[in-house]
């Protein structure tokens, strides 16, 4: 039996247009670029040689402080999440998906992606997850991967405020020129490579290096985009390709033609904001907020200091007729220095400068404090106090108080490892079919192996319809996301809660049922496991 070669859906037509497309998006896009290009070449200046700027300016680290502090922040409540049946017959499933999930994130080194990430997200405003499945791990086996996007490179159309409603997205990469010929033998057949000089750089930017086509690196597309099926399914599909040489098409394949590239029909790719920008997927970092302010310090700055410079230097007045020996005169380790002649303050005279006007620093300090308060690092938020402010309960309400910015920042980041969670899910549910075996670890440090596969994920006949046709169960999770490492005065604030619900005694034997009632209308971190303590234990005195 003679097979029937399958005629390609995608085409080097299609590739045209789709460059054509992506132009647009570039000019849709430019303006972000623009001030991601401005903003990072000026950080960067900042800190030259003896810590001076590029132009020896002398350079202050005041929104520096500001970043630092809020990304400790961001580490010191780094999320894990639970996961959360929506069907009761889904229990196990949840259990044992959020035992495995951190396991996964581990593997990808995601704690190293979120601590650099949230520095992009701070000083920049946008921060990019990448979420794939990458069939070259586990030595060939195939594992999720998570990895950090370079929103300059990410691409997505004009006008949209959530990159999942662009009909096309884009995301450009450097790749190894060696490995990509030897993935790829089309390339090397019709060196495609030696003819992107007048293509690809434009494309790129100034975030592709504009000699990719002839050194170690080749610049690719990834192009992905959205169709919709005769069903009325959203189906993703995945195209690469370098210059006009198509590399790979999802629609061309099989195995992916009818179903999708992934089957959660979304775009791998989520975006942390920090201050977003209405109408878009962008947002503004704390170098967009700060950078006029340390602008002025630093200038400030380098009034006062040359001011100390010229007030700190002994100079004189001398008449030329003087008589006196200049080098003698400046050698300290001479006791009797000769003249010529009468001395007077009419031939010597030292050199005096007016006081410095205070309402220069003055005005330092206030351009200080508008820095402190429009980054949300106020003196009471990094642990200091001020007003005389001593009481422990009351330093406590501040620094609740001067935390709430940081909780805003939190939760955005909290927002975005929920999208990134379920899509990780996604791709258990169509990646996991065989088992793989996980460790562990406990709260102790003990740990246990757990084998997990993809079988409770999968959809499941659910019965037959009034019309005859078979149902299908499909198991939907919700996430729940926490800090995971809670901060010294969150713990002491939480412990201190718990013993004052012993010293009242709301957790004496007996008395289950009414702390029950209460806790009802309380909400702290460890509630359930208390709840489900003071139920055991209300079964047990009941029988």
């Amino acid at each position: 039996m003679t097979s029937v070669k399958q005629t390609p859906r995608i085409t080097s037509t299609h590739i045209l247009e789709a460059m054509e497309r992506f132009r647009e998006y570039q000019a849709g896009k430019q303006d972000l670029n623009t001030r991601l290009t401005d903003e990072i070449a000026w950080w960067h200046s900042r800190w030259g040689k003896e810590g001076r700027s590029a132009d020896g300016r002398s350079t202050s680290a005041w929104l520096f402080n500001s970043i630092a502090h809020k990304h400790a922040d961001l580490c010191d409540n780094y999320p894990v999440c639970r996961v959360l049946p929506r069907e009761s017959a889904d229990e196990e499933e949840a259990t044992m998906l959020s035992a495995i999930l951190p396991v996964i994130t581990q593997k990808c080194k995601f704690e190293k992606l979120y601590s650099d990430n949230a520095w992009s997200k701070l000083k920049y405003g946008l921060a990019g997850y990448g979420i794939f499945w990458n069939p070259a791990l586990e030595n060939g086996f195939g594992d999720i991967d998570i990895r950090r996007v370079d929103i300059a490179n990410l691409y997505w159309a004009p006008g949209v405020s959530d990159i999942q409603e662009s009909p096309h997205l884009y995301l450009l990469s450097l790749e190894d020129t060696d490995t990509l010929l030897s993935k790829y033998p089309v390339l090397a057949e019709e060196k495609a490579w030696q003819r992107m000089g007048g293509t690809i750089p434009d494309m790129g930017g100034s975030y592709l290096d504009s000699n990719n086509g002839t050194g170690d690196k080749i610049a690719v597309v990834d192009w992905y985009y959205k169709v919709t099926d005769p069903s009325g399914r959203t189906l993703l599909h995945y195209v690469k390709f370098v210059g006009e040489t198509l590399l790979y098409a999802s629609e061309n394949d099989p195995a992916y033609a009818h179903c999708g590239w992934y089957d959660h029909g979304q775009y791998p790719f989520v975006l942390d904001v920090f201050y977003p920008r209405e109408g878009t997927p962008e947002g503004y970092g704390l170098i967009s907020v700060g950078r006029n302010a340390q602008s002025y310090i630093d200038e400030l700055d380098g009034r006062l200091l040359e001011y100390a410079n010229w007030a700190s230097r002994v100079r004189y007045w001398a008449k030329r007729s003087l008589g006196v020996n200049e080098r003698d005169f400046l050698d300290l380790d001479r006791h009797i220095i000769e003249v010529e002649g009468d001395m007077d303050e009419e031939k010597l005279r030292q050199i005096t400068l007016s006081p410095m006007d205070s309402r220069l620093s003055e005005l330092r300090q206030m351009k200080i404090e508008e820095l402190k308060e429009t980054t949300g690092t106020k003196d009471v938020s990094l642990g200091g106090t001020s007003g005389g402010v001593t009481a422990a309960a009351a330093i406590t309400a501040l620094q609740e108080a001067g935390e709430k910015g940081s909780r805003d920042c939190l939760a955005g980041t909290y927002r975005a490892f929920v999208e990134i969670t379920t899509q990780v899910i996604e791709l258990i549910r169509q990646f996991y079919d065989s088992a793989r075996t996980f460790r562990i670890t406990g709260k102790d440090g003990d740990y246990t192996y757990l084998t997990y596969s993809n079988r409770g994920l999968v959809d499941r006949e659910n019965g037959v319809d009034g019309q005859g046709d078979m149902c299908y169960y499909h198991p939907v999770f919700d996430v729940e996301v926490r800090a995971e490492k809670q901060s010294p005065h969150s713990r002491a604030e939480r412990n201190a809660l718990m013993l004052s619900l012993y010293e009242c005694g709301m957790l004496d034997e007996g008395r289950e049922k009414a702390a029950l009632r209460a806790l009802e209308g309380m909400d702290f971190e460890g509630i359930s496991t208390l709840r489900a303590a003071l139920r055991t234990t209300a079964e047990v005195m009941a029988d």
